[in-house]
């Protein structure tokens, strides 16, 4: 089952997410970053403070009372989209991937936007994350040639894009 995501799964989502880079980004972001400086409890104090705000949506997947994965979404943050919605992060639990969980929520995420009445949405992507690109391409998404270099990261990210009928 997919949800709103409540104050109390701020911790799940954080472990998911801290966990989710240390094993995607591995190569492409710093050691430093990914072990000094990701930690879970600073990371779930933001968190409960961004859902409560509620500026954001946050989702998860929850599955015999397991929280599995985690999509946040909302209104583009590029200036040259504002008409499309935005996937700003999705994560599943490492132990967990290859079981669809990533599908089911990008799906949730289409349906959202199209509910919504937008046309099209974008997401961000670390270039070297080839095992991301991939999936965003399998479910629909294409390379639209917007780039970016993060200096926090020393990396780029790529911006995928996917229209509505």
């Amino acid at each position: 089952m997919i949800r709103s995501a409540n104050i109390e799964d701020a911790c799940r989502i954080a472990e998911i997410q801290i966990f989710g880079w240390r094993s995607a980004y591995r190569g492409i972001v710093s050691d430093d970053i990914l072990f000094r400086k990701l930690i879970v409890t600073s990371k779930s104090i933001r968190l409960e403070k961004s859902i409560t705000e509620g500026v954001d949506n946050f989702f998860v997947l929850e599955e015999d009372e397991i929280i599995k994965g985690f999509i946040i979404c909302g209104k583009s943050r590029s200036e040259d989209r504002p008409e499309s919605y935005e996937l700003y992060a999705i994560y599943v639990e490492p132990l967990m991937k290859g079981l669809k969980i990533g599908t089911q929520l990008i799906n949730f995420f289409d349906n959202i936007a199209v509910q919504q009445g937008y046309k099209s949405s974008i997401l961000w992507v670390f270039n070297e994350n080839e095992r991301s690109r991939h999936f965003y391409e399998k479910n629909g998404y294409s390379l639209e040639g917007k780039e970016a270099y993060l200096e926090e990261f020393n990396a780029w990210e790529v911006r995928y894009i996917k229209f509505y009928e």
